[in-house]
């Protein structure tokens, strides 16, 4: 089998299964796990795949940086802001992360809604600007402009600081073995930390992400209540999710 072959049928086994095993698809196509390995490294480093222990995950798509995401913006992505939105309750205290699909959340809070929320994303408090009932705290450190979110120790000393009821993560992937991932190591440990400080942590994820993932691990999937995802996906993909007790709304 040709080099070309072989990556293609990865790219198609990753895509079929949402993950590969190095030693068996080395058997299954008569080549050694080196061949194999090579394959994966190749792959890799064209950001087509997530290498991990004996194997390889499908890579997220969603790590294009935030003006290019912004740009984008889905009919999914307006619709799982909305339904996020409604699930803010009156005098609630909660965490806006960065991301595009968080700004449309912001954006969609009912104006009759008194809350507050923390964010550390410039982005979102400037939305949340306009907003007439909502308190807004917005936590500073270091700018990190691919996401457009303060980072860092002045960060991190903040958040340790507060209690929080309820998290908007940002991901990049949603993985059954991985769990919630992102591109940056930084602002994974920073999420994380938010999610500590958190009573439940719920996560907005379009189709790309599920089954995807990215270098840097944030949680589990059994620390994340609810997954917020589009309607009419396959349950054979969204079994994973709900086998580690987490809550699914589909919009």
């Amino acid at each position: 089998m040709l080099t070309t072959e072989r990556k293609a049928l990865i790219r198609r086994v990753l895509q079929r299964d949402g993950r590969l095993v190095a030693k068996a698809f080395s058997q299954e196509v008569g080549v050694s796990e080196d061949t194999v390995r090579r394959d994966l490294r190749e792959l890799a480093a064209e950001g087509a795949l997530q290498r991990v222990h004996g194997g390889a995950l499908p890579s997220s798509p969603a790590t294009a940086d935030f003006a290019v995401r912004e740009g984008a913006a889905s009919s999914a992505k307006l619709t799982l802001a909305r339904i996020a939105a409604a699930l803010i309750r009156q005098g609630q205290i909660v965490f806006l992360d960065g991301g595009t699909t968080n700004v449309q959340l912001a954006r969609h809070l009912s104006h009759d809604l008194r809350a507050t929320v923390i964010t550390h994303s410039p982005s979102i408090a400037v939305e949340l600007v306009r907003h007439p009932l909502v308190e807004v705290d917005l936590i500073g450190g270091h700018l990190f402009k691919h996401s457009v979110v303060a980072v860092g120790s002045a960060t991190a000393d903040a958040i340790s600081r507060i209690r929080i009821e309820t998290f908007f993560m940002g991901v990049t992937g949603l993985h059954p073995e991985a769990g919630a991932t992102t591109g940056d190591a930084e602002e994974a440990s920073i999420k994380r930390l938010i999610a500590r400080q958190s009573a439940e942590t719920i996560v907005l994820a379009t189709r790309e992400k599920l089954g995807a993932a990215s270098p840097y691990g944030i949680l589990p999937l059994v620390e994340i209540a609810t997954i917020v995802t589009e309607s009419g996906l396959p349950d054979a993909l969204l079994q994973p999710f709900r086998s580690a007790a987490t809550q699914i709304i589909e919009t």
